[in-house]
This record gives structure tokens, C-alpha cells and sequence, in this order.
């Protein structure tokens, strides 16, 4: 897994797409056994937080984390809120802050960026200072679902309103070849009403059963076959990312993109990450040696044929 000095500077973009971006953990695992470390490394949305961890060099234990999480726990994290979103976000990021180092984004091996929107303009905003912590809070703020984060005394906006997969941003930090992880093919149309853990098939019964919880049955409930308020805010996004990135990627392409395989996760299916890790990684040997190639990196001898298949795009 010898690599050149004259090798490419790498980088990899790693696109929105809520409880989906759990396969980005699988990604960039995959990418580090095979001798590929990317010198660039842009987020937007859940995108930014794991590429944040990952700079930081502690993503094998956040991996560890996420993998234990129950559909119970994730609901727990939610701070109900109706100020600008359902969530504030403040007791997720607080847990995060309190357990994860806090680097700042000057002292880092690697180049990071993370991608929000500047909610008062709707200017795309690449954030290359501060503490990475708080640079990938900014760009999680999910319409109708996450409330809009002040950052450097201008409200913040999800990333994934202006550049679901920062390509470009790769490029502006000195990117040759792009590894794009795209996480919004391939969803248009479908539904996603949260789906049940085996932890919550059952009612949760006093005193745990409080008013999120009322909510959350509320706003994923539908009636005569209508769509729930997680099925119209979902696939919004959805829509609106996957067109946004058709466009952008267009003009911009990746040299490597790669699409995970998780058309059935919904909105906020976070306890699921171990599904998402595991095809990230899978999804990483498949295209091996085409990402060996573009990375200069001789791929190692078990790695799969690297064939082309539906989780790659043109």
C-alpha cells in the first residue's frame, strides 16, 4: 500500500443526508485500509460532524458509540423545541463537546472545511476556523427539524440547502482528486416515517412517556394514507438536495462518487448506524481499485475486483 510522492492530494466530500450519513464512518474506515488518507476533508450537514470526528482522530471510538445507540436514546438526545425547529440541538452537541475532543481547525493534520448556509443572505459558507465542534453545528440545522445555529453572530442554516456534497469545496482546498459520498441518490419518491426499534415496539410508559414523545408519535402518524410531517419534511429535502446536486456535480464532477445503499433508512433513524457503517465499508472494497487509481495507492491484494456497480455514478 506503498504510495507515491508524486501522488494526488486527496480529498473527499462527504455529503448530507441525516441517519444515511452514518455510512460516511464506513467510508472513511474503508479509505484507511486501503492506505488512502485524504489531505482535504469538506462536511456538509452530518457530513461536517463526522468528518469533524474523523480530523480529530477519534472515529473509531465515535463509531463505537453510534453503533450502541437505541432508537430510545436518540429520541432522548432530541431537546424538544419549537423556536425556528422541533430539535435545538444543544444536548446532542453538548454530549459531543463533553466527550469528544474540540480541536481547533488551525491545529489539524488534515484541511477541514464545513459547509453551512448563511440563513440572513442564503450565501454558501465554507468554515476553515474555530473549533470543529462548533464549525460542524453550523451546518446541522435541518429545516423544520433542527433550529438555525448563530455562529460568529450570523444564524446558520444546513449546509445541505446550497452544497449537499461539497465538491467544490474540496477543490478550493487544494483537492486533486475528489471522493464524493453522496447520500441523496436514489430517494426521490420514497417514504420515510421513522422506523421502530425493537427497544420502542412497545409504548414507553410513565414517567418516560413525556411530551416529545406525544409529539413524535403525532408528527410520524399519518391518517387515511396521507403522508406524516417526517414523510413531507424528509422527502422535501430529499428532492430539493438530489436536484441541487445533480446541478453542482454536473458542472463540478467527482473523480470517485460513491452512493451507500440505504434507500430504506428514514429521517432520524440513528440507531441504525451499524447498517450504515457496515455498507459504507462495503461499498469502499467494491470500488477499491478505482479509488486506488485516482489516489495513487497500490491497492492491497484481498480488496474485490473494484467493478462498477449501482452505488457508483457517473
Amino acid at each position: 500500500m506503498s504510495k507515491d510522492a508524486s501522488a494526488p492530494v486527496v480529498g473527499v466530500a462527504l455529503g448530507s443526508g441525516s441517519a444515511r450519513g452514518w455510512a460516511h464512518i464506513g467510508v472513511l474506515q474503508g479509505l484507511e485500509a486501503l492506505g488512502v488518507r485524504p489531505q482535504v476533508v469538506a462536511g456538509t450537514s452530518i457530513g461536517a460532524l463526522v468528518g469533524a470526528v474523523y480530523v480529530s482522530g477519534q472515529l473509531d471510538d465515535f463509531a463505537g458509540w453510534v453503533q450502541k445507540l437505541t432508537a430510545r436514546e436518540v429520541w432522548r438526545f432530541m431537546d424538544l423545541s419549537f423556536s425556528g425547529g422541533m430539535v435545538k440541538g444543544e444536548a446532542l452537541f453538548g454530549y459531543f463537546e463533553e466527550h469528544h475532543r474540540n480541536p481547533d481547525i488551525s491545529e489539524l493534520d488534515q484541511r477541514f472545511a464545513s459547509v453551512a448556509t448563511d440563513m440572513h443572505s442564503g450565501r454558501e459558507i465554507w468554515i476553515t476556523e474555530g473549533r470543529v465542534l462548533p464549525a460542524a453545528r453550523a451546518s446541522c440545522a435541518l429545516p423544520g427539524v433542527f433550529s438555525p445555529v448563530q455562529f460568529q453572530e450570523r444564524w446558520m442554516l444546513d449546509g445541505g440547502l446550497v452544497n449537499p456534497v461539497p465538491v467544490s469545496t474540496c477543490r478550493a482546498l487544494g483537492a486533486d482528486v475528489v471522493i464524493a459520498v453522496n447520500l441523496n441518490a436514489q430517494l426521490v419518491g420514497r417514504h420515510f416515517t421513522p422506523a421502530r426499534g425493537d427497544d420502542t415496539a412497545e409504548p414507553l410508559t410513565p414517567p418516560d412517556r413525556g411530551l416529545w414523545n406525544r409529539v413524535v408519535d403525532y408528527l410520524s402518524g399519518s391518517e387515511g394514507g396521507r403522508p406524516s410531517f417526517f414523510d413531507v419534511v424528509a422527502s422535501s429535502v430529499n428532492i430539493m438536495q438530489d436536484r441541487i446536486t445533480r446541478s453542482r456535480m454536473a458542472g463540478d464532477p467527482a473523480e470517485v462518487t460513491l452512493v451507500p445503499l440505504l434507500a430504506d433508512f428514514a429521517l432520524m433513524d440513528f440507531h441504525r448506524a451499524a447498517e450504515a457503517i457496515a455498507e459504507g465499508r462495503a461499498l469502499v472494497d467494491r470500488h477499491a481499485h478505482q479509488i486506488c487509481a485516482w489516489a495513487g495507492v497500490a491497492p492491497p491484494p484481498d480488496v474485490g475486483a473494484g467493478e462498477e456497480d449501482e452505488g457508483t455514478l457517473p
